[in-house]
């Protein structure tokens, strides 16, 4: 294990951004950190909280073959990017109806997320931005693709991928795909992302709620505090 906790690697994730050159100097006045839900919102969270950068979501979805959802044969991400392994779904004879379905039901699962984590159905804009997109770690590397895909099409500036663990063999098409990737342990025996967590419990909807609610309040906060006349 090398996390006890989703907040530890969070908190070992910003100290990385810190130390590297990835954030270019006065970037986070226009920069988002935007989590994968819903492990990555913990990620976030601490991410947001030490760097003093805003937190929202991102959401994509990844595609699971017939009979494995685990094993991802593509993904989709909330504005409608699609990514298809062809060579997968061809190996494994997948018919073109079960795709189709997976996408509607895909695509139907991030709009209803959507409206839960964020109180309607628009995605954060991130036009001119600098985006960390963060997640909990990245396995076949599916859905971080969607989303970094989506990004560059809704018009993200700067493109910053940050996970604790990835495979190894994952990181050129990850680095291909961001403008800058931070990844604390690249793994060449990767086999699941839970297996470097001592606790890795699933998040419910109401705790990414409640995550996304504090780093509102907070960021409310500090604007306050910063304003001409505030402060005794």
């Amino acid at each position: 294990m090398l996390f006890r906790d989703r907040a530890e690697a969070g908190r070992a994730l910003a100290e990385a951004l810190s130390a590297s050159d990835a954030l270019r100097g006065g970037e986070t006045g226009s920069a988002l950190v935007l989590a994968i839900p819903r492990g990555g919102v913990e990620i976030g969270a601490e991410v947001s909280s030490r760097l003093g950068i805003p937190l929202d979501v991102w959401l994509a979805r990844k595609i699971g073959a017939p009979g494995n959802p685990e094993f991802a044969i593509g993904s989709v991400s909330i504005n409608g990017e699609l990514i298809l392994d062809r060579a997968s779904i061809a190996a494994l004879g997948i018919p073109q109806a079960y795709i189709d379905a997976e996408i509607r039901r895909e695509s139907e699962e991030l709009a209803r997320r959507t409206l839960a984590f964020r109180g309607h159905a628009e995605p954060v804009d991130v036009k001119d931005k600098t985006v960390i997109l963060v997640d909990d770690g990245v396995a076949t590397g599916a859905t971080a693709l969607s989303a970094l895909a989506s990004l560059r099409r809704a018009g993200a500036a700067r493109r910053i991928l940050a996970t604790p663990v990835a495979p190894i063999d994952m990181l050129s098409r990850l680095e291909a795909a961001a403008d800058a990737v931070i990844v604390l342990h690249a793994a060449s025996d990767f086999r699941a992302v839970g297996e470097y967590y001592s606790v890795f419990d699933q998040v419910p909807d109401e705790e990414v709620v409640r995550l996304l609610a504090r780093a509102r309040n907070s960021a409310r906060d500090a604007l306050r505090c910063n304003q001409p006349g505030a402060g005794g």
